[in-house]
């Protein structure tokens, strides 16, 4: 009777709002003090596993979502990603960006630089496209990352892609009020509340940012689907608002004002360009809708590659007519667009930029809390932060606990917080997170495990290695020495030699399946050095900041992380012992 009623209570579904310790901390390590001190114990050993410890596209795929309880719904398609792309990327920073860049670095040649860094973003769109549908996993980079680097790069990512998704929705929500005051036609920070007391930066609190934060929230809970036909209507009147820019600007346009066309030379163009490309950031959201997609070796490659396409033709178009508009010392940096149609005698266009940009900033707000959302319950399955942020609830199929992580945590930052101390944070993490992509991609295709001959791994490991140093090596000779020339003569034929020995003297271990990344393992080698670049031309203040904030990792990864995760492997690893023994013992007793 009792066996019965226990099999029965066994059966019956547990309740999505739990709050048990099981939940949280459902390890061995964290049962009682004396597990936890010696784990502590075992803390070395237990790294060295770990860094040495890759999954596979199977538990990433499979075995992982099975922590989420209840799975996704698959019912996105291509269209409904493209318009992700377009929701997700194009925000209010080229309504901002592109005004400043041409005034303070590039003049008229800002069209180029919109040109490099869409090269740059395209070609970091390729790496994830083939991890995509290779891996349709809603963990995005953080997936293909710990299948091809391992767990403990995988926890480096997984950390910068937290501290980028509470930030840049934080960042956003304030960019958001600021528009909204420029909407209303009233005067700067009017309608946030002056904290005299808090510190400079800290000191001008704002609820509404909060508030479109908690609406956008609670419109991702609801359902996948919905926020998708949402953030189809709102980038629609986006889109409809740019074309109204770039024709009205065209109309007004004076050829002369192109004139000089290098004010600052090339490293004004790609001073700009460092800058501009996180005009680009975002599209790494649609590889985490991989999970929901109908089909995703179809669906996928067309949403994030044509999106993409088009968003660099549109901001090369929107550079480009307000150039031709004003002369480039004449554009203004904080509303550059705006100022540019008052001086034509269009007043009435600045309300007409304004609400574009809020339009764009919100279906940033609504694609960015689905797809970090997806970021954050992956990371949970893996028990990287607590499994409860994994579950996914049974009637609306999305992850709410994890939606509401981000939603809260962004909300506390984002109420206090300006918006200049937001932003020197998030750019070091995102081209982190971007850099590793391509590495993860040629490691995917030059070594299998047990495939690989010695040999060539190590010749594969020498070449990545050159690869990455000259990578580092023009970077900062361009951040030391501009103008100077000597130092590419040696960085840039090791990079070459490099790239075209691991295409000469290795054979490709993996091919794609359904999609790949053409002219491997030169776009991926390109791709790796023009985000070490990017990242090189950001200020040592960023560096000192991510420095910080990966300190804080490891320390959090010393203490919870590297204990929690490799319990769960271990208990994994048991469990299929005993699965293959049962299986062994069936064959066995088969007459």
């Amino acid at each position: 009777m009792t066996s019965t009623k226990a099999m029965d209570e066994q059966e019956q579904p547990k309740s999505y709002w739990r709050w048990s310790k099981q939940d949280f901390l459902p390890e061995e390590s964290f049962q009682s003090w004396n597990n936890y001190v010696f784990a502590l114990s075992q803390t070395w050993l237990r790294f060295k596993d770990r860094v040495q410890t890759r999954s596979d596209d199977a538990t990433e795929t499979l075995e992982l979502k099975k922590k989420s309880e209840n799975e996704m719904k698959k019912c996105l398609n291509w269209w409904d990603l493209m318009w992700f792309g377009f929701g997700s990327v194009i925000g209010a920073g080229i309504f901002v960006l592109t005004g400043q860049e041409a005034h303070n670095h590039a003049g008229a040649a800002i069209v180029l630089s919109y040109v490099a860094s869409g090269i740059s973003a395209m070609l970091s769109v390729f790496c994830y496209t083939e991890f995509a549908v290779e891996v349709p996993a809603a963990g995005g980079s953080f997936a293909y990352l710990r299948i091809e680097l391992g767990d403990f790069v995988a926890f480096i990512a997984a950390g910068n892609i937290l501290l980028e998704c509470v930030l840049g929705s934080a960042a956003v929500s304030r960019a958001w009020t600021s528009y909204f005051t420029s909407l209303l036609n009233r005067p700067k920070d009017s309608l946030r509340i002056k904290a005299h007391h808090l510190k400079d930066g800290y000191n001008l609190l704002d609820p509404i940012a909060v508030g479109v934060l908690v609406i956008s929230g609670i419109i991702v809970m609801i359902s996948t689907r919905k926020t998708s036909l949402l953030n189809w209507i709102a980038s629609a009147i986006n889109t409809a608002v740019i074309i109204f820019v770039i024709i009205a600007g065209f109309c007004h346009a004076n050829t002369s004002n192109l004139t000089p066309f290098f004010p600052h030379g090339a490293k004004g163009v790609f001073q700009a360009s460092a800058i501009l490309y996180f005009a680009y950031g975002g599209f790494d959201n649609i590889a985490t809708m991989a999970e929901e997609t109908k089909n995703p070796p179809k669906d996928i490659p067309i949403a994030l590659i044509g999106s993409m396409s088009m968003i660099t033709l549109i901001y090369c178009l929107m550079a480009l007519s307000l150039s031709m508009m004003q002369k480039y010392t004449d554009i203004d940096t904080g509303a550059p667009f705006s100022v540019a149609f008052q001086k034509v005698g269009m007043n009435w266009a600045k309300y007409v930029v304004a609400f574009g940009a809020l339009k764009g900033m919100t279906t940033v707000l609504l694609v960015g809390g689905l797809g970090q959302a997806r970021y954050i319950a992956h990371i949970a399955r893996s028990h990287m932060i607590p499994p409860w942020f994994s579950l996914v609830h049974p009637k609306t199929r999305t992850p709410i606990n994890a939606t509401l992580l981000i939603t809260i945590s962004s909300s506390c930052i984002a109420f206090f917080t300006g918006l200049d101390v937001l932003s020197s944070l998030i750019s070091v993490s995102t081209l982190f997170v971007f850099m590793m992509m391509p590495i993860a991609l040629l490691v995917r295709r030059y070594y299998v495990s047990g495939v690989t001959t010695k040999e060539n791994h190590l010749k594969f490991v020498i070449f990545l290695i050159l690869i990455v140093a000259s990578s580092m090596g023009i970077s900062a000779y361009w951040g030391l020495k501009p103008n100077g020339w000597f130092g590419y003569i040696i960085t840039i034929p090791v990079w070459f030699f490099a790239t075209l020995g691991m295409s000469l003297f290795l054979t490709q271990q993996r091919k794609p399946r359904f999609w790949g990344v053409p002219l491997v393992p030169w776009l991926p080698s390109l791709s790796i050095a023009t985000n070490i670049f990017l990242m090189g031309s950001l200020e040592s203040k960023a560096f000192l900041r991510f420095g910080i904030c990966t300190l804080v990792m490891l320390v959090y990864y010393v203490f919870f992380g590297l204990h929690s995760t490799y319990d769960m492997a271990h208990q994994q690893e048991k469990m299929q012992t005993i699965k293959d023994n049962h299986t062994d013992t069936a064959k066995i007793e088969e007459p």
